[in-house]
């Protein structure tokens, strides 16, 4: 799968973004003062965290230099309380049916497909990346999902041969436990959905950390 979209400028396009009828169509400012930017938080064992008790880090737009908001920056409670969800959930979520662990993921690739243009917009905003490539990013990562969804139910195990007479080896996969993720900025959510998809479905819970 190509990590680059059609009608990107030449060059750098963190400057200014693209839109679906080519680079010189695009107004980089359009739109952008009417758009709310969401509020960042932390997503720690199904609840948000905000700004408050954390240091905080400027998202800041390259177009404009405008701060977008200010993303929470995760500490030492933080580190503990999402391990220990990861570490709780883990027999749970080992023991789901990989069917079932399936049709969660291709629910989630679907609710990217809806919202790509509007999560295409506010990736744009924060990184520059011009919007045609930033709203493909977004399809891209819901059919990383998808793909990574079939796989799962695909995890056969295999039978070899043995080296005692009459015996056979059984190969068996299974999920070993938590995963923890890291990310770069300059895909934020394609390479994100490559490493989700691939632990969630083998059965492993994620803690994740971005860039």
């Amino acid at each position: 799968m190509s990590e680059q979209a059609p009608g990107r400028a030449p060059g750098r396009s963190d400057i200014v973004p693209c839109g679906p009828g080519g680079c010189s169509s695009y107004e980089p400012t359009k739109g952008r003062e009417t758009m709310d930017f969401p509020e960042l938080q932390l997503l720690i064992a199904g609840e948000w965290r905000g700004r408050a008790g954390h240091d905080t880090l400027p998202v800041v737009d390259p177009a404009t230099e405008q701060v977008l908001a200010e993303v929470p920056i995760a500490n030492d409670a933080d580190l503990d309380a999402a391990l220990d969800a990861a570490s709780a959930t883990f027999a749970e979520w080992r023991d789901t049916p990989a069917a079932d662990r399936a049709a969660i993921m291709q629910r989630a690739a679907g609710l990217l497909r809806e919202r790509a243009d509007e999560i295409g917009r506010i990736q744009t905003l924060e990184e520059g990346k011009g919007l045609t490539e930033s709203i493909s990013e977004v399809v891209g990562a819901a059919d990383l999902l998808q793909w990574s969804a079939e796989e799962g139910r695909r995890a056969y195990g295999r039978i070899v041969p043995s080296r005692v007479h009459g015996g056979r080896s059984i190969v068996l996969r299974e999920p070993l436990g938590p995963v923890a993720a890291f990310t770069p900025w300059n895909f934020p959510i394609l390479i994100p959905a490559r490493k989700l998809g691939a632990a969630l479905a083998a059965g492993c819970p994620v803690v994740f950390k971005p860039a």
